[in-house]
């Protein structure tokens, strides 16, 4: 439960990336109430969760979707993972999640500057810095001062869709809206936009559902 001066009612939320149920309540609400209105939509909170993806975990024997096709990790030598003839290698042991995640991390933001200075070129703007992070509700932004932000798991992602987020966010230089006019930019740089964003709609969640933690390791006593 997260209590909000700025709310002025109850309002419910479940996770797409991993089923946490949210309940937002106005500070004044007695908690008693808040959970009879929690309890009067059991069956929407359950139905939500059981359409949740299942979560996973990137480690070896796992099959992780990169550039839109599931690779399979597999154990490699060194010190770091790498993507070698279509697979998945890390080093064995409780760093391979976010070894992975390093990994997948650069190809995104090789892809991404790539992908950016292109668009950019093509409308004729000057991008600032570039960023990527883990965001839970978004896969971009731009900001007032042209500065992007990606999520790096748009690696995971077809690289058309990648693509169509990269042109997303550099069409926000011309139009920093969702206009008519914004659309119509995005349109000329990407001209099947809308079945890339069907697609992240689609399959975002399943993206997000994976965890790039920590493997614990047996105690050995």
């Amino acid at each position: 439960m997260r209590r909000s001066a700025r709310a002025k009612r109850y309002s419910l939320r479940v996770s797409r990336s991993d089923g946490r149920v949210s309940l937002s309540l106005p500070v004044w609400a007695p908690e008693a109430e808040a959970l009879a209105f929690l309890r009067e939509r059991e069956a929407w909170v359950r139905r939500h969760l059981t359409e949740a993806p299942r979560i996973m975990h990137a480690s070896i024997g796992a099959e992780l979707p990169l550039d839109g096709v599931a690779r399979p990790v597999t154990a490699g030598g060194g010190r770091s993972a790498r993507f070698v003839d279509g697979r998945i290698e890390v080093p064995d042991g409780p760093r391979q999640g976010p070894r992975i995640k390093a990994l997948l991390s650069t190809l995104a933001r090789d892809r991404l500057s790539a992908a950016v200075a292109a668009h950019a070129k093509a409308l004729g703007r000057g991008p600032g810095n570039l960023t990527l992070r883990d965001p839970r509700s978004r896969w971009g932004s731009c900001s007032s001062r042209g500065d992007l932000m990606f999520s790096w798991r748009l690696i995971m992602a077809p690289p058309e869709v990648l693509d169509y987020v990269a042109a997303h966010e550099v069409a926000h230089l011309a139009e920093m809206n969702h206009s008519p006019a914004f659309w119509s930019v995005c349109a000329r740089l990407c001209p099947d936009y809308a079945t890339h964003r069907d697609w992240l709609r689609t399959h975002g969640a399943t993206l997000l559902a994976w965890r790039f933690d920590l493997v614990e390791e047996d105690d050995p006593c």
